[in-house]
């Protein structure tokens, strides 16, 4: 029975080594800035669009969007966007908006071998030196990548009815890349989102995402009756969607009156779901899924990744942040702050796992995960799926500690040892050329985002597994 014992301990541990054996070594090959801006001051800085992506790579070929802030312009609409190329010699700006101008980010997309697609939402002035909000015009621009400075094709998604578009889009863009299709959701105030799918052969279906009722709207923000999914990732493939964010909720199980909700106590992202449809062409999507919320302790939530693997496995993750300091301090006491990253594995809207996969705070340590936009999924070409994320505060020891860690998550959700990615400039906040807007699976991790402690600069990585 002994040597039983030993045996089965010694083979347990020899499936360990060797899965640590394969666990790739991040090499971090390029640190550089891409462009440096001046603040919009208008309620969305480059970042603002998390759910989706600004860098893609196109075989050896990276690109990137950007922001220019237009000086002449006050809020809102005052900003323009900017494309990119990562050249031998640096990042070279190939193009920007001449034309118009707009409030947010714009998130690029790709296909294989290209074109590149840039979602941009230009405002509609009458006058050219409007303030303000203003109506808008979705479009999606077409580029060559071979010549990425050659004149660009603006293409018009095509909608059931006309909707009335403004500057706040919230909008999100996925890409199918090996199947050349691509949606985009745009909303419509507290009501819906719009969405219009084009698919490889240049057709469009177009339909409404309508939020979930709310179930009591006595303080409910901006006194809506329906919950958005704001920032959500959304995964195309075969023309599946799957669609995950984070709906805002003053009240949680211990305040229900403003006194002790809203804005001023930080986020109220509380209740993380999910919807999906096997093919947006022909079948609506599904009932809303509630997958997290944070209801017991006045944290918030924010879903930070979607990946589909190729057995019809939607992987989730969010991170789950605590209660604002001042709040807890002067009157919730008992309540520890803490942070997390978590997990769900879903599939055809079933949950089949949910789980932590990195917790840190009182009680547990004195590190700190970052918030939106501080982790990824990275995917490999043999279906590998990593976790990249940002961690901040003291070791055990007292030190201080800024780095970007990686961690693989296996398919039954068990995950392995974490490592350090030795990056001199960490990144709190990046966008990754991810399989969602078109990018290929690759042993290649690009980053774009912001160096933590920098301001008003938007930088690159390059990290190499081997």
């Amino acid at each position: 029975m002994r040597i039983s014992m030993v045996a089965i301990l010694f083979s347990a541990l020899m499936c360990e080594a060797q899965e640590m054996e394969k666990m790739p070594k991040p090499i971090v090959e390029i640190e550089e800035n891409v462009y440096t801006y001046e603040p919009a001051d208008n309620g969305a800085d480059p970042m603002w669009c998390l759910g989706n992506t600004c860098i893609v790579r196109v075989d050896d070929s990276v690109f990137a969007s950007g922001l220019e802030t237009l000086k002449q312009f006050k809020r809102l609409n005052n900003v323009r966007w900017l494309l990119f190329k990562r050249e031998t010699a640096g990042w070279k700006l190939q193009q920007a908006d001449e034309k118009y101008r707009t409030r947010e980010p714009c998130p690029l997309g790709c296909f294989p071998g290209g074109p590149l697609f840039l979602s941009v939402n230009p405002a509609i002035l009458t006058d050219s030196n409007a303030e303000g909000g203003s109506p808008a015009r979705p479009e999606v621009l077409e580029f060559s990548v071979r010549d990425p400075k050659a004149p660009y094709k603006a293409i018009l998604p095509q909608w059931n009815d006309k909707p009335a578009f403004r500057e706040h889009s919230y909008r999100t863009f996925s890409v199918d890349g090996p199947n050349r299709e691509f949606i985009l959701f745009q909303n419509i105030g507290t009501d819906h989102s719009e969405w219009a799918f084009r698919d490889c052969e240049g057709r469009w279906f177009a339909g409404q995402l309508p939020w979930k009722k709310r179930e009591d709207t006595s303080i409910a923000p901006y006194h809506s009756k329906r919950a958005r999914a704001n920032y959500p990732c959304v995964v195309l493939k075969n023309r599946e969607v799957h669609f995950c964010g984070a709906s805002a909720y003053n009240k949680w199980d211990r305040v229900n009156t403003m006194e002790l909700a809203g804005r001023k106590w930080g986020n109220r992202w509380r209740r993380l779901r999910y919807v999906w449809t096997p093919d947006i062409t022909k079948q609506k999507f599904s009932d809303w899924i509630e997958i997290a919320n944070t209801q017991k302790h006045g944290g918030w939530l924010f879903a930070e990744d979607l990946w589909l693997d190729p057995e019809g496995v939607a992987h989730l993750l969010w991170v789950e942040q605590p209660i604002h300091w001042k709040l807890r301090k002067e009157h919730f006491p008992d309540i520890k702050r803490t942070w997390a990253l978590k997990y769900a594995q879903i599939r055809e809207g079933k949950i089949l796992l949910r789980k932590t996969l990195v917790e840190t705070g009182e009680g547990i340590s004195h590190e700190a995960l970052g918030g939106t936009g501080g982790a990824r999924f990275h995917v490999t070409p043999d279906h590998r799926l990593f976790l990249l994320y940002y961690v901040f505060g003291k070791d055990e020891k007292g030190k201080a500690v800024s780095e970007n860690r990686l961690m693989e998550i296996f398919r039954n959700g068990e995950t392995g040892q974490a490592v350090r990615v030795p990056m001199k400039h960490p990144m709190s906040q990046f966008f990754t050329a991810t399989p969602r807007g078109g990018s290929a699976p690759s042993m290649m991790i690009d980053l774009l985002g912001v160096r933590a402690g920098a301001k008003n600069t938007i930088s690159y990585a390059r990290v190499k597994l081997e």
